[in-house]
């Protein structure tokens, strides 16, 4: 297999954790970029599910090294509860992860001030997973983070002592909000010198020398394009660059060292948390179109967030924002999955372009605000009623179901290469 990076192209949950697992036996790494916790990647295999976080999707096969990338923030917490996940369940954890020394750390202080901030802004919260990402990343901009590396600094004490005074003064005098114990942030830093540090390695190193060595690599992604900093819908968006450029410098690598760009969407639209969404048609007040298809997907493509639980808002594929990422990440194929989420469907639409101010347009405006004034304008297919569940051949779907495709690679100028029918792995097709 050539060198790709996966990337989700719609606002997340597009079933990167399945493609990344069923790829990753045919490469010889699998190297996470950016993100935090708020990845919620699962994998499904026979009848045991496995929600992965922070560690890379390949995990789970033997021949398979995995990279944490300096891109990414680790939670110490939330990644050794993953890590004893996994050995409880016999992987080998510390046989095949490797996390970059220069990490930045998830400490509580972070998680306190997520989940203040969401808190004092009441109805205009963002709708952050409360995990502490945001801020962590803040503080890397902003010079103050704490890294993997830094667990051996001799200034660690006086770094750690500014922070909490700069945190516990918004804490308690803008936000309102009790103080954190420096003694919370000690447990922190003490279980990531004792499970973490022995793990910490210089990531681009190791990629250099496995790719000059003839190895295969995959360039995982967390989130979705449309959720990127600085491409996505801002300021609903996640606090790193989620899009294929994200990959080399969250890395350490270069762009002559990737091959191809795997865009995963929905055969439909989801979105978690607030902000814009044109082809809306149902959330969890219940709004839904006149012939239930956006119900029909929520339920049926079972649409709750495998990190946050929380439901999903549903609607139609929206060809304009998959057009968008396929042009800012240098798309050369699409992943399509759900399909069997459309099964029994009278009709299908597809989003082609936007009506704003009496003008089409086809592009994703960069306001929310017209975003959010724009009027889909659809095309509308007829639907099947056979299963597609489990195909595992293209002759296996629908004539309608194939027409469908068709229409998405001639209007997202972008061939589909592979199709997922089911959650699990064998439930593909590769075309």
């Amino acid at each position: 297999m050539k060198n790709t990076i996966a990337i989700g192209i719609q606002w997340g949950d597009e079933g990167k954790g399945k493609i990344v697992d069923l790829l990753a036996p045919d490469v010889d790494v699998v190297a996470r970029f950016q993100g935090g916790p708020n990845a919620g990647h699962t994998l499904v295999i026979g009848d045991q599910k496995t929600v992965l976080n922070h560690i890379p999707s390949g995990i789970l096969h033997d021949n398979t090294l995995c990279l944490i990338g300096n891109g990414t923030v680790v939670d110490p917490f939330r990644l050794v509860e993953e890590m004893d996940m996994l050995l409880a369940a016999g992987i080998p954890v510390s046989e095949r992860l490797k996390i970059s020394e220069r990490c930045q750390l998830i400490l509580p202080y972070h998680r306190a001030l997520d989940a203040a901030r969401e808190v004092a802004k009441g109805k205009n919260k963002i709708g952050t997973t409360g995990k502490g990402i945001g801020p962590c990343y803040e503080d890397k901009t902003a010079r103050r983070g704490i890294r993997l590396v830094d667990l051996v600094s001799d200034d660690l004490d006086a770094r750690i002592d500014a922070n909490l005074e700069y945190v516990n003064f918004m804490m308690t005098s803008y936000l309102n909000a009790a103080p954190v114990e420096r003694a919370d942030v000690e447990r922190a830093l003490d279980l990531a010198r004792e499970r973490l540090l022995p793990l910490a390695a210089d990531v681009p190193l190791i990629l250099q020398r496995r790719i000059k060595a003839g190895d295969s690599v995959l360039y995982e992604g967390a989130q979705g394009s449309m959720l990127d900093v600085d491409h996505g819908t801002y300021p609903f968006v996640t606090s790193s660059n989620t899009v294929a450029g994200a990959a080399l410098a969250g890395l350490g690598v270069g762009p002559k060292q990737v091959d191809e760009v795997l865009g995963i969407c929905k055969a439909y639209t989801t979105r978690v948390g607030a902000g814009p969404f044109p082809t809306e048609l149902y959330n969890a007040e219940g709004m839904c179109d006149a012939e239930q298809a956006g119900k029909h997907m929520a339920e049926k493509g079972h649409e709750f967030g495998s990190t946050t639980g929380r439901p999903r808002r549903t609607g139609w594929f929206d060809a304009v924002v998959v057009q968008h990422a396929v042009r800012i990440n240098g798309v050369t194929g699409l992943a399509i999955t759900k399909l069997d989420v459309l099964d029994g469907l009278a009709e299908v639409k597809l989003c082609v372009a936007y009506e704003l101010d009496g003008e089409r347009i086809e592009s994703v405006p960069a306001c929310c605000k017209r975003l959010e004034a724009v009027t889909p304008v659809y095309e509308t297919l007829p639907g099947w009623n056979e299963s597609t569940f489990g195909a595992t051949a293209l002759d296996q779907l629908p004539a309608n179901a194939q027409a469908l495709l068709r229409r998405i690679e001639e209007v997202c100028d972008c061939p589909v290469t592979m199709l997922s029918t089911g959650p699990d792995r064998k439930h593909i097709i590769h075309l």
